[in-house]
């Protein structure tokens, strides 16, 4: 490779890849290495190589590759240093062309490895090249050359040290002179975690907040929207010790709830009602898979069923349980929503790349583990080893996910239909089947009505002999049927994965399909699951054991990521503030003794979601003040110790979703489809073509979600992206918000909405100025304000003595929809 510039061999060879800091202090059993020893080869071979081998690599990779250079620490011109290769791993396997580096590059078969870059070798030496391999690489120096290349150089002794990989412990309650809360008969063991934290700190924690805020912040965080005035009305009136205890469980029984908690959850499983990317297909039925969500938060099912659901549903067994069995294939759509380059040419590399993005979503939603990042070499940070992703892999390719990789590709759909579906089904059949006889027997007897001279003739031309009346009837069956036929009853499908061809997956060398290495068993990562694991089933994927494994108790992630998830969505950041990443390179929890301590709980308490929302609802922590405090605000900027509650925005959902109530424009109705457009059909093409309809008054999750264009709305207020999966949401300040709430039709329409109700409802001015702040803000205005809105109104008649009544409370309902105090939860 002569004259060969340093740019091009950095970006056609080097493997981006950077060993964990994690290795081995001394060579132990933990530092495995593959052994190759070449054998001897006849005068033949050794001619072949001398002829045609020597010569080319001589001329096209000595360069860069010798002895004194050596490119990505690979060097081509001594038997060792083909076999032991350099940073993308061994250059030759041995009679393995297909599974050699040296091949794949002369090839030209991976884009991003091509050799030599300036010009491709000619077919003849290609030839030669794939030859010699083939016949084992013979050189002068095989049978003495011994090779060791270690496969993995991640001490896992060490790693396993890492605090998020030992099992969490519950630590004894720190001693602390906490009163009870609400009406228990001791502290919340939360608040006995916090104050300790904060008497270390030399931290005085705020007071509790007003039972005004309480019911506010309560009521927005389970069920997203704010609380009516009745409801705040009869919160205050109760003054047992038990009321905010009986307001939690109020709101927790709420079909509200699974609404507002399924659509956090929808952000950790990707979910869209498009596929993205090259092909923005329709994804029809995703819908189902947004429903049993909502279903399973308000059902309260125990979290380990919920994810057991969702990677294996169909592997479990439902008996005669149709309902039960319809659940489950819908849960694992959660497999199947990511996007999906569905026009990809490559078959092989869209299957891996599909499989790729499963185990990413798995890796960082269920685990806390960027486990894609193993796809290409060991983990660069993590004690992730390059076999463990393959083995993973393995699992998932055993799975099918896909009808076609043909182009246009398919995801895979199961039917759903039971009982009633097929009954509904076999009685339209019947109907075509009667109306067809119908038809038949009428032609039948018309033609032996005709005569003999009748009956001659073009046998297509017969029925035009028939009576005026008969045709008329005949033409009107036939357009019965044709209508019949048309109305077929729609037999349900959902998005939903099933146990396909059970493989074990081989390692692609520097990720890429064309080049593989060694097979690898499907298993689990050995940092978690041990060096010795029993095998999987040989006639399934693995999956139910899979997600057996992640849901066991003494799994050390599973139950500390999602008890971190609820804290962070009940107080704006987790205790582990990287809330989808748990490994070295994630931050360390603020409270580690209170995050295993809920980790532990969480499933001693039968996996139960709403248990968590109570136990952290009813500490003192949850129900701080969240008022400005310069002294707090000094030594603790951040809120590290939770000495007040921080205040909030609404995500985007929650402030559309409030403002549509207390317009009295929201539509309550649950579930269902709202995508207009047809399954696997285009709803947003690449000539700007948009089908997808925000125009509704449902909930914000029941609105479409189409990658590549999300509702402009959404995307003001830090939506996520749907492309991904998204533990946390930003919070953004930016001006086109203030433009939308300011100046935008939308807005408009709501206040417009909100003051005619109110004028209607309440004919005095101070009875309807104290319901507008009780809607709006959860409390009645203080006199200032009330005189405030007085003169506002007035200020507005006297610059326009012709404006309407309805315009003027148009304006002054805008004003308080668009305030920080409707906006934020504090």
């Amino acid at each position: 490779m002569k004259n060969t510039p340093l740019e091009s061999l950095a970006r056609a060879i080097v493997l981006v890849l950077v060993w964990s800091p994690l290795l081995s202090a001394q060579e132990t059993d933990r530092l495995e290495a593959d052994q190759t020893t070449t054998a001897v080869p006849d005068a033949q071979q050794i001619e072949f190589f001398e002829k045609k081998i020597r010569p080319l690599l001589f001329e096209h990779c000595q360069a860069c590759h010798g002895e004194q250079e050596q490119e990505a620490e690979l060097r081509l011109d001594t038997l060792a240093g083909i076999l032991s290769g350099g940073k993308a791993g061994p250059a030759v396997i041995p009679e393995q062309p297909l599974r050699s580096l040296i091949i794949t590059a002369v090839r030209y078969d991976d884009s991003d490895l091509r050799m030599p870059p300036e010009q491709k070798l000619s077919d003849r030496q290609i030839a030669d090249l794939t030859r010699w391999v083939a016949m084992g690489t013979p050189h002068p120096d095989s049978g003495r050359t011994e090779v060791d290349r270690p496969r993995s150089r991640i001490d896992l002794t060490q790693a396993r040290q890492h605090w998020a990989f030992q099992p969490p412990i519950a630590s004894p309650l720190p001693s602390t002179d906490l009163a009870s809360t609400a009406g228990s008969s001791s502290p919340n063991p939360i608040d006995a975690f916090i104050a300790t934290a904060l008497q270390q700190q030399g931290l005085k924690p705020l007071e509790k907040s007003d039972k005004r805020t309480l019911i506010r912040r309560a009521t927005l965080d389970l069920t997203g929207l704010p609380p009516t005035p009745q409801q705040i009305n009869a919160f205050l009136a109760d003054d047992s010790a038990g009321a905010f205890a009986r307001l939690v469980d109020r709101l927790l029984s709420s079909p509200e709830y699974g609404e507002r908690w399924g659509r956090h959850w929808l952000d950790v499983a990707r979910y869209a009602d498009s596929n993205g990317l090259d092909e923005n297909a329709a994804h029809g039925n995703a819908w189902r898979y947004r429903d049993y969500v909502i279903d399973a938060f308000n059902q309260d099912k125990p979290y380990n069923e919920f994810i057991t659901e969702q990677l294996a549903g169909d592997l479990l067994d439902s008996g005669n349980d149709h309902r039960l069995r319809r659940e489950r294939l819908t849960a694992t759509g959660y497999l199947s929503l990511g996007p999906k380059v569905l026009a990809e040419v490559d078959e092989q590399k869209m299957e891996m790349d599909i499989i790729d993005e499963q185990i990413d979503t798995i890796g960082r939603g269920l685990m806390g583990l960027t486990l894609g990042c193993a796809r290409c070499h060991d983990h660069k940070f993590d004690p992730l080893e390059h076999t463990d992703y393959y083995a993973l892999a393995g699992i998932f390719k055993s799975t099918r996910t896909m009808e076609s990789f043909k182009k246009v590709a398919k995801w895979n759909e199961i039917s759903i239909a039971g009982p009633e579906d097929l009954a509904l089904q076999q009685r339209h059949a019947q109907q075509v089947s009667d109306k067809q006889a119908q038809l038949d027997t009428l032609l039948r007897e018309a033609k032996t009505a005709l005569t003999p001279e009748q009956k001659e003739g073009q046998a297509d031309t017969i029925e035009q002999r028939f009576p005026a009346a008969t045709q008329q009837t005949i033409a009107k069956l036939r357009e019965e049927l044709q209508s019949l036929k048309a109305s077929a009853p729609p037999m349900p499908f959902a998005m939903a994965v099933a146990d396909g061809t059970v493989t074990d997956v081989s390692v692609h060398v520097r990720g890429s399909h064309l080049t593989l290495g060694e097979v690898v068993p499907r298993r689990f990562p050995r940092v978690l699951a041990g060096d010795e694991q029993p095998a999987l089933p040989a006639d399934r994927s693995g999956r139910l054991k899979f997600a057996n494994w992640l849901t066991s108790a003494d799994h050390p992630l599973t139950a500390r990521v999602m008890v971190n998830r609820l804290w962070r969505w009940h107080f704006g950041k987790g205790l582990v503030t990287t809330v989808d990443n748990f490994g070295l390179q994630g931050a360390r929890p603020s409270h580690p003794e209170l995050l295993d301590w809920l980790a532990v709980q969480f499933i001693e308490s039968d996996w139960s979601i709403k248990s968590m929302h109570r136990l952290i609802m009813l500490s003192e922590t949850y129900q701080r003040s969240s008022r400005s405090d310069p002294e707090l605000a000094q030594a603790d900027p951040d809120n590290r110790w939770y000495g007040r509650f921080d205040v909030r925005r609404l995500e985007a959902e929650a402030i559309r979703d409030s403002l549509l109530m207390v317009s009295g424009q929201l539509d309550p109705t649950m579930g269902g489809r709202l995508l207009t457009t047809k399954n696997r059909t285009l709803v947003f093409n690449h000539t700007s073509e948009d089908k997808s309809d925000y125009n509704l008054f449902r909930r914000s999750i029941y609105l479409p979600v189409i990658r590549n264009h999300l509702y402009d709305m959404f995307q003001l207020f830090d939506y996520s992206d749907a492309s991904v999966l998204r533990g946390s949401r930003d919070t953004s300040t930016i001006a086109p918000q203030a433009l939308f709430l300011m100046n935008s039709q939308w807005m408009t329409e709501r206040s417009t909405a909100m003051a005619t109700r109110l004028i209607a409802a309440e004919p005095v001015f101070e009875s309807r100025t104290t319901r507008l702040f009780e809607e709006a803000l959860g409390r009645p205005p203080t006199p200032d304000e009330t005189q405030q809105v007085k003169d506002f109104l007035t200020s507005l008649h006297e610059a326009d003595p012709g404006m309407q009544e309805v315009a003027c409370w148009q304006v002054l309902c805008q004003s308080i929809l668009s305030s920080n105090e409707f906006l934020y939860v504090r």
